[in-house]
């Protein structure tokens, strides 16, 4: 794992504030004052650093004065720029207290320890956190972050259990099984092969020594000569 992977997004630029360079900072920690409080921040890329310091606060975010900006334009073109701090920079967390970064990657598996996936999200709608489970096969799924759902999380053996009400998790769906095609039977008396099978079958087909232009009706043949022995026969 490198070192961007051990990191926590602690927050995201939402803004100017203002015409000296401070910014709105929508927090993503406990106490959103804290979002200052672990040192320098990076960029997603971590090729910029800023000191963030807070000059106040105002509904759902904090104002802060972030290094090197210094106007308006240049705060505002901030805008959507995610905050982030090394992990190891973080305290421990609380029991049964875990960080979104700790538990994205964990491997899931059902009680009876029939894999389900891995932990590829985390999510906050309002009424609670989930997790999003990427499976092998089939879309991912949703589940509630809650003790009874997922009773064990297993940081250092990196997995979690999941232990889901009936319903809530769906079986991967099965490709249909492939069903043979059965062939007819052959004929019990094949017709014959035509002496010319390479030549067009809807029209008459002319024997060899057949007299020129001497062509059949539909499917029949003339042969050479049989106007002569006809008029050869004697009369009965």
């Amino acid at each position: 794992m490198s070192a961007l992977d051990k990191r926590v997004c602690v927050g995201v630029v939402t803004g100017a504030q203002g015409v000296r360079g401070a910014v709105r900072v929508k927090s993503f920690t406990a106490e959103p004052a804290d979002v200052a409080r672990y040192g320098p921040l990076e960029d997603e890329s971590g090729e910029r650093q800023f000191a963030l310091r807070l000059v106040g606060s105002a509904k759902g975010v904090v104002i802060a004065q972030l290094s090197g900006i210094d106007d308006r334009d240049r705060a505002e073109a901030l805008r959507g720029l995610r905050l982030y701090l090394p992990r190891a920079a973080l305290p421990p967390a609380a029991e049964d207290e875990y960080y979104h970064a700790d538990l994205i990657g964990l491997a899931a598996t059902l009680a009876d320890g029939t894999p389900l996936g891995q932990v590829c999200a985390v999510y906050d709608f309002g009424a609670g956190d989930t997790l999003e489970i990427e499976r092998p096969q089939g879309p991912s799924v949703i589940v509630p972050f809650t003790r009874a759902v997922v009773p064990v999380v297993d940081l250092a053996a990196g997995r979690l259990v999941v232990d889901p009400p009936p319903g809530l998790v769906d079986p991967p769906p099965q490709a249909p099984p492939r069903r043979r095609r059965p062939l007819p039977n052959p004929p019990s008396d094949p017709p014959p092969l035509s002496p010319h099978p390479s030549l067009p079958r809807s029209r008459g087909r002319v024997r060899e020594g057949a007299g020129e232009g001497e062509v059949g009706a539909e499917g029949g043949s003339v042969r050479a000569g049989a106007a002569a022995e006809d008029a050869a026969e004697p009369s009965s």
